[in-house]
Formats: structure tokens, C-alpha cells, sequence
């Protein structure tokens, strides 16, 4: 046995080799086959490994909860019960695969923060590398990275997710530098993989946040050009809370 886990080892079969002994016991006690044994081992050792990869892309994603849809109330507005089952239909995550984005535009504490969290933290779950920030912590990064002629390898951290979602659109501008920034990531991203957006601010504004219009139409062109639209309305309810 100590011969057969030390070459498990080298295999990096970790975990078959440690589950070998608890293998065997059954295979004895259950009368199993060969066959049935080794079967055994490596659904052992595919299910830790499935494990371990939905903890990397947790801890990759940046997520600092694991929200989920349950959590969120739609009785809390009229809007949120109509666009109910639209919501739960994305919750599926086919967007991901079709290479869809999300716009989520309403006022602060409308809920457009913890829908994208939900939909981050339930593509973890299935293994989607995925990545949740602000807009203005991306931008930041991007232009010190501009700074320290690291931008390629910057760029490539936000462009290489299948989901990326950055949140709080609107709150700042993000001035010359930052729209031209961010709309390389965007433009990067297009029809090749998802992105989640929330914002407080509706498209026709977009001009405020990124240095004029014209950046500003070639961001929300390609954004629109793929995507559900949901607009959260109603007070803010953490107001209510």
C-alpha cells in the first residue's frame, strides 16, 4: 500500500492516496471489484478537485460575501416583482455563455449591488472565473498600472474573466484618462465575454461620467448591443431598513 500512495503522490493524486486505506476497508467489507474500487478512488479525487476549484474561483472573484437570490426581497417595490422572473431567469447564467452583458441602472440601494453580487457569487459556484469591482478601484489600478508600464498586463487581469462586474458606475467621473481606459476594457470584452454593469445613472448621463459624449456612446454601443437592461426602481432599502 505505502508503495501505491507514494506513486498517487507523484501522480499528484493527492487525494486518492490519502482515501486508499478507507478504500480498501470497503472494498473488503462491500465485496467490491477492482474496477469498483478504482472507480471509487477517483470519484473521490474529481470531487475534491471540483471543490477546490470553486474555492479558487471564490477567492479569485474578490466577492467579500456569498450572496445569494434568496436573500433578496421582491416585495420591496412593484418593479421588483415584475421583473421577478426575469431576474431568476438569469440566474441560470446562460448570459455567460451566450457572451451577454447585464445593465443594471437605479438609484443608490435599489438592490443593483447585490443582484450582481448574486449572479458574481452563483458563477462561482460553477466554476466561471469571475471578478467583482468598482469602477473607480479599476480605474485607479489601470492608471497606476499606465503609470509603472505594467497597462497590458492590467488590462489582461480584467479582460480575462468570463464575468466581470464592476459596479458603482456613475458616483465620480472618471475624466480623460479613465474613460479611455475603461472603454479598452469594454471594447476588449465585447462579444467575447460577460460584463455586469450597475449604475445610478441612465444613458443619456453618460456623458458625466466619461469625458463626453462621444467615449461615452462607443462605451453604452457596445454595452447595449448585447445585453439585458434592468432598471431597479423604488426608494433605497436600506432607507427602509
Amino acid at each position: 500500500m505505502e508503495k501505491i500512495v507514494e506513486k498517487f503522490k507523484a501522480l499528484r493524486l493527492k487525494n486518492c492516496a490519502e482515501s486508499l486505506p478507507d478504500i480498501i476497508d470497503q472494498s473488503t467489507r462491500d465485496n467490491l471489484s477492482a474496477l469498483q474500487a478504482i472507480d471509487r478512488l477517483l470519484d473521490i479525487e474529481l470531487g475534491c478537485r471540483e471543490k477546490a476549484r470553486i474555492a479558487l474561483r471564490f477567492k479569485q472573484s474578490r466577492l467579500n460575501e456569498k450572496t445569494t437570490i434568496d436573500a433578496f426581497d421582491f416585495s420591496h417595490h412593484l418593479s421588483r416583482k415584475k421583473e421577478k422572473a426575469r431576474i431568476l431567469s438569469l440566474m441560470d447564467l446562460t448570459f455567460i455563455q451566450d457572451r451577454k452583458d447585464i445593465i443594471l441602472i437605479g438609484n443608490p440601494g435599489t438592490g443593483k449591488t447585490f443582484l450582481s453580487k448574486c449572479l458574481a457569487y452563483a458563477a462561482t459556484q460553477v466554476g466561471v472565473k469571475t471578478l467583482f469591482t468598482s469602477a473607480m478601484d479599476m480605474i485607479n489600478q489601470l492608471i497606476a498600472a499606465e503609470a509603472d508600464y505594467t497597462l497590458l498586463k492590467q488590462l489582461k487581469y480584467y479582460q480575462s474573466p468570463d464575468l466581470l462586474v464592476c459596479d458603482e458606475i456613475g458616483y465620480l467621473p472618471l475624466g480623460k484618462q479613465g474613460s479611455n481606459l475603461f472603454f479598452q476594457v469594454i471594447s476588449n470584452r465585447h462579444e467575447k465575454a460577460s460584463t455586469i454593469i450597475t449604475t445610478n445613472l441612465p444613458f443619456a448621463k453618460w456623458g458625466d461620467i466619461f469625458d463626453g459624449t462621444t467615449v461615452a456612446t462607443a462605451i453604452a454601443d457596445r454595452l447595449v448591443h448585447n445585453s439585458e437592461i434592468l432598471i431597479m426602481e423604488g426608494d433605497s432599502y436600506r432607507k427602509k431598513k
